[in-house]
């Protein structure tokens, strides 16, 4: 099938989904499709006020569904762990979905909490260890896990050297290329890991294209630049709508037909924008075992969780 919608999504009666960042922009929109299918719909937000409003808008846009909310802030592994049973619970100890769509972009260089670069500490660090620690109740669901890459991936290059950029220059956007290349790789790495242990997880990714969130306004608001913030919600009229973007996401979420390691984009020309989903091209960066192996490493070392264990059984 070489095109897809939102109309052929399955019935999810049954199902419970976790989408990160699912206060806006593609989280918003995939949260609302979710539920509208029958899952029950777990939006884990950073902002607990704009997480309830969300929750909100999909309660009344669905009035059957079955819609919680979960503080949760990726750049926080402190907060990262305090969700992990919340979550789980919002399933009965099981979760058949959870989507890594959260992300910050080409910000100024900044610190998370532990003191990881912001864009590879929230966009790769902060979802592998959630992903780790959610290990028993996704073993539990045969879960399916999506990571939201992006288009910028292609222009981003990985120092597992100086993954943090503490000793080397710090340039924005090649930092966010590096954590969208990041999340790539996790997912071929923890595909690869799960095929290997025979654990019920399937692991796919999507990006979304050129769309209409609020994704570009953090980094012009962080350094009171108002007149590139007016500048970047201008041209958004060129930009595909976020409805349409998070269709990628939703069929790597929800394709039955959808095999580990799938990667999805719009279905138009360059995947800049399209009316649907179809699979999308990825760099041959991504596709290195060697780095992907090396990156889930590092990321053990700096997290202290290892996703092995979901899929053993040890957690």
């Amino acid at each position: 099938m070489a095109r897809w919608t939102a109309s052929d999504m399955p019935r999810l009666t049954g199902t419970t989904a976790v989408v990160t960042g699912a206060n806006s922009g593609i989280g918003a929109v995939t949260a609302l499709l979710l539920a509208r299918a029958g899952a029950r719909t777990v939006l884990a937000c950073r902002d607990e006020g704009r997480g309830r409003a969300a929750a909100e808008r999909v309660r009344r846009a669905a009035p059957e569904a079955d819609v919680r909310l979960v503080p949760l802030d990726l750049a926080d592994l402190a907060s990262v762990r305090r969700a992990v049973p919340l979550l789980a619970a919002a399933g009965d100890g099981r979760l058949e979905l959870l989507v890594n769509n959260a992300g910050v972009m080409a910000l100024p260089l900044r610190r998370t909490v532990d003191g990881f670069e912001m864009q590879f500490g929230t966009n790769h660090l902060g979802h592998f260890a959630l992903t780790g620690l959610l290990g028993g109740a996704l073993r539990a669901g045969s879960a399916r896990v999506v990571n939201v890459s992006s288009l910028a991936h292609r222009i981003g290059g990985l120092d597992l050297a100086d993954p943090n950029a503490e000793h080397t220059p710090y340039d924005r956007w090649r930092a966010y290329g590096a954590s969208k290349l990041a999340n790539l790789l996790f997912t071929d790495e923890l595909h690869r890991r799960a095929a290997a242990a025979g654990a019920p997880l399937t692991v796919t990714a999507a990006h979304p294209g050129l769309s209409s969130t609020e994704l570009g306004q953090a980094a012009p608001v962080m350094e009171g630049r108002r007149g590139m913030a007016r500048l970047e919600r201008a041209t958004r009229l060129f930009t595909q709508p976020a409805a349409r973007g998070a269709l990628p996401v939703l069929r790597a979420a929800t394709d039955p037909a959808a095999a580990g390691g799938a990667y999805f984009g719009p279905d138009g020309p360059l995947e800049v924008r399209g009316t649907g989903a179809a699979r999308a091209r990825r760099s041959a960066a991504s596709r290195d075992p060697l780095t992907a192996a090396a990156l889930w490493e590092t990321s053990v070392t700096l997290t202290g969780v290892d996703p092995a264990a979901a899929l053993t059984g040890d957690d």
